[in-house]
């Protein structure tokens, strides 16, 4: 397939806002259902907010973008080989920058913590490393594998983790229950294989080992929405397929929610198609917009955060623990986090917690787009 030469500004910018999104919503003011509204949230367990749907957004994203990036080296006459090393480079770092976020600060000097207890209790699974497993598994099935196979893939992984974890026993269990994190085949593989390097200690990993299949679909169905960005389709007509396409998986994904519920912790398969049709009508509108309409002035401020995107979630996630942790004040004879001394003295004093929990991420997520911007103007992308 042949590939445009240039950038496609409704993907920058619909990665863009899944990233901002994500900042967004990982960092509030104060945690809790009494400093968050409800959509800044994710569900309890079952549900879908809007928080649940910006990681298989930026997913989906990373889908879309494999088919530009790959079709174009290819139709060049590129090998493979080469092609597959750079595929598991980049993976590999994404694991490692995961892990290092995890394990951030590696070495705590305070008198009443364990010196080496940070990386002790280290959470093996996360986010970077969900995205690195799954990007590199959807590009190998590009690069080597003709679309039906893919197809096929992307069936097999939704139909078959639907099976396994609503009839496959759970050992200790009489029969799987998806109500209940302790009584799912997930949260027994997270127990088994990682141990307490886990996001909910003793329970479940919502990036956890089996999990991970489905989200390899969440990606896959990218690809397929890069397949139509990529065809010799007028681009009005791209954006009515994604549209269709988008339409189809929501009446599908919603369907399926009857019987098997949707959970991003789990990671359903109802969940991957309801969320993937969602981010297929907005990427839709973005194209239409930005590629189609021209209206690219528009998409500036979500162009800065999309196409550094990397850079600002492990920037963000660093910074989180320096302010929210390691760098406090004294106040009234009490070490207080600069993050807290902030919230408590500046927004709080506002009124509703909720609007003030909101007001420090909007903060946030301003004084990133002031460093990204600057980054944007000089051409500056980090990339693995």
């Amino acid at each position: 397939m042949s590939a445009p030469a240039n950038r496609w500004v409704g993907l920058d910018a619909l990665r863009g806002l899944a990233i901002a999104s994500m900042i967004l919503v990982n960092n509030p003011g104060r945690w809790g259902a009494q400093f968050q509204y409800a959509p800044l949230r994710h569900a309890e367990w079952h549900g879908c907010t809007f928080t649940d749907l910006v990681f298989p957004t930026f997913l989906f994203c990373a889908g879309v973008a494999i088919v530009p990036a790959f079709a174009r080296k290819l139709a060049a006459g590129a090998p493979r080989g080469p092609l597959a090393f750079g595929i598991g480079k980049r993976v590999l770092w994404l694991v490692l920058l995961g892990m290092f976020l995890s394990a951030f600060p590696l070495i705590t000097f305070a008198e009443d913590k364990e010196l080496f207890g940070p990386l002790l209790r280290t959470r093996f699974p996360g986010v970077l490393q969900r995205i690195g497993v799954c990007y590199g598994i959807a590009a190998l099935l590009f690069l080597f594998t003709k679309a039906a196979v893919q197809r096929t893939v992307l069936f097999g992984v939704l139909l078959g983790y639907w099976a396994i974890v609503t009839w496959v026993p759970v050992p200790g269990v009489a029969a799987p229950d998806l109500g209940d994190p302790m009584t799912t085949l997930q949260g027994y593989l997270d127990r088994l294989v990682f141990g307490n390097h886990i996001y909910v200690k003793g329970k479940y990993d919502p990036e956890g080992l089996l999990s991970t299949m489905p989200a390899i679909g969440t990606c896959l169905l990218g690809v397929e929405a890069g397949r139509v960005l990529v065809s010799a389709r007028e681009p009005l007509a791209k954006v009515r397929a994604l549209l269709l396409g988008g339409a189809a998986l929501l009446a599908i994904g919603y369907a399926w929610s009857f019987v098997l519920p949707f959970n991003k912790p789990l990671w359903t398969s109802s969940y991957v198609v309801w969320t993937a049709g969602i981010a297929m009508v907005a990427l839709a509108a973005m194209q239409w917009l930005f590629d189609v309409r021209g209206l690219q002035r528009l998409a500036h401020p979500l162009q800065v955060y999309g196409v550094n995107a990397l850079l600002v979630f492990v920037g963000s996630g660093l910074l989180g623990r320096i302010v929210g942790s390691l760098w406090t004040v004294t106040i009234d004879g009490k070490q207080v986090a600069v993050k807290e001394w902030f919230f408590r003295t500046v927004l709080l004093p506002i009124g509703d917690p909720q609007f003030a929990s909101l007001l420090f991420a909007v903060l946030w997520i301003l004084g990133w787009y002031a460093v990204l911007a600057q980054l944007f103007r000089r051409g500056i992308v980090w990339k693995v």
